[in-house]
């Protein structure tokens, strides 16, 4: 199993979980570590941890209401930059939990930590500042989008 039939399976579980508020932007994901995972030490590479993460970004996008969003108005979220610090290795068919949290915004950016943990133990953690960019228009601030999730959930509710 790759990537993106765990991602396929994020997608699909997030439409049957309940829906993330404003106020309530914190998610777990569980999967398993698979050996295309690993590299040539045997142990999950820097840059899959990243990819792991966005496993979390993207059961938020949709359990928020913001992947709708972004799809009717052709926006698409960007990271800025990311932070990771690399506590323990991670080894093939652990079976681990990603946590994402959006914790703030600002005028430009959301922020938010990530954290991976095998048996509630923490292996992994960092953070990230993103942001939502419009085809036709450029960033988008995080208050319109806010207000255009908050819009979308009030008329589909």
């Amino acid at each position: 199993m790759n990537l993106y039939f765990r991602l396929l399976w994020v997608f699909i579980a997030a439409l049957y979980r309940d829906r993330l508020t404003r106020e309530h932007l914190f998610n777990e994901v569980s999967t398993r570590i698979y050996p295309n995972d690993l590299d040539i030490n045997l142990h999950v590479n820097n840059g899959r941890y990243l990819t792991l993460c966005d496993l979390g970004r993207i059961d938020l996008f949709i359990r928020s209401g913001l992947a709708r969003v972004m799809i009717n108005r052709k926006w698409y979220p960007v990271v800025g930059s990311v932070t990771m610090k690399f506590i323990k290795p991670l080894r093939v068919f652990d079976r681990i939990t990603i946590r994402s949290h959006v914790t703030h915004w600002d005028d430009k950016y959301f922020y938010s930590t990530h954290a991976i943990f095998r048996r509630d133990v923490l292996v992994s953690e960092g953070t990230s500042r993103s942001l939502v960019v419009s085809r036709n228009s450029g960033k988008v601030p995080p208050a319109q989008v806010i207000e255009a999730v908050e819009s979308y959930v009030a008329n589909t509710d």
